[in-house]
């Protein structure tokens, strides 16, 4: 995904400038975290979505290890303003409201999906109960998507076109950032694009969003798990497909993708609340 904000190039060379002559080595260490992650493969895949946060705990560790040297925090405190302060303290408190969104979101994901499993393994009478259980899967589908919508759009007021005043802001605020598109990334692959492609204008989303349909025997490698499970019941209740043998198949990629995204989720959300502490830590003192 392209990188919003300053250059990366320039960025570095600022921090490299501002920073002392012989930075420690886990300043590097964070600075190819984050390069790595801007570059990274921008789309919607479960598989790249799941590189991405695991490629976040990678960097969120090294911030955390930033932050408990003595001279980094020393310099932190002297650096920021009551108000960067503040802001700070607020992305954080803001990115793990996004995380739990998105953990909500994949909870109801599940049940709805294992609800939904329930209903076939019983097969009762005409198939009115399975029609039944397609129509509120989706039904809560739209539900999620209108949390995920309100989500994405505090999302893009955190965005920051300004320029951090120093090196170590500089770190926190690109760290930010990046976890800011990959957050993003995780919930338009939650909703589908095409759920969110209305209204969008802000420019990681303009480039994720591609207006395709999903035919009823899509088998396009660029379909994610959730759109073709969505694709499939839409297909089932409107008896353009009477086969579930794919929608089976489907659903048991889905709840494997899922499961990884849970546990990426969730080990993120550990690694930023452990940053947070952190970082209230050296401004309580």
């Amino acid at each position: 995904m392209a990188a919003i904000g300053t250059n990366t190039k320039s960025s570095q060379h600022s921090r490299h400038n501002s920073l002392p002559n012989a930075p420690h080595p886990i300043v590097s260490q964070l600075e190819e975290h984050l390069q790595r992650l801007k570059t990274s493969e921008a789309t919607l895949s479960s598989s790249s979505v799941s590189h991405k946060l695991d490629g976040l705990q990678d960097l969120h560790d090294c911030t955390d290890k930033l932050l408990q040297l003595p001279m980094e925090q020393k310099a932190l405190a002297q650096e920021c303003s009551n108000k960067q302060i503040d802001e700070l303290l607020e992305g954080s408190l803001k990115l793990l409201d996004i995380c739990s969104t998105a953990k909500d979101c994949l909870i109801q994901s599940k049940e709805n999906m294992l609800e939904l499993q329930s209903v076939m393994r019983r097969k009762r009478g005409d198939g009115s109960d399975f029609t039944a259980a397609c129509a509120e899967y989706l039904t809560s589908r739209k539900t999620m998507n209108k949390a995920i919508r309100k989500s994405l759009e505090n999302l893009k007021t955190m965005k920051d076109d300004g320029k951090a005043s120093s090196s170590m802001l500089t770190i926190f605020k690109e760290a930010e950032e990046v976890t800011l598109n990959s957050l993003e990334c995780l919930l338009l692959l939650i909703s589908g694009p095409r759920a969110n492609s209305k209204g969008s204008k802000w420019s990681v989303i303009s480039k994720l969003m591609q207006t395709k349909r999903i035919a009823c025997d899509s088998q396009e490698s660029n379909t994610n798990e959730f759109e073709k499970v969505d694709a499939d019941l839409h297909c089932l209740i409107s008896h353009k497909s009477s086969s579930t043998d794919n929608f089976q198949s489907h659903m048991e990629n889905l709840e494997m993708c899922i499961q990884n995204l849970e546990i990426g989720i969730e080990n993120l959300s550990r690694k930023l609340i452990r940053n947070r502490v952190s970082l209230l830590n050296i401004f309580n003192h």
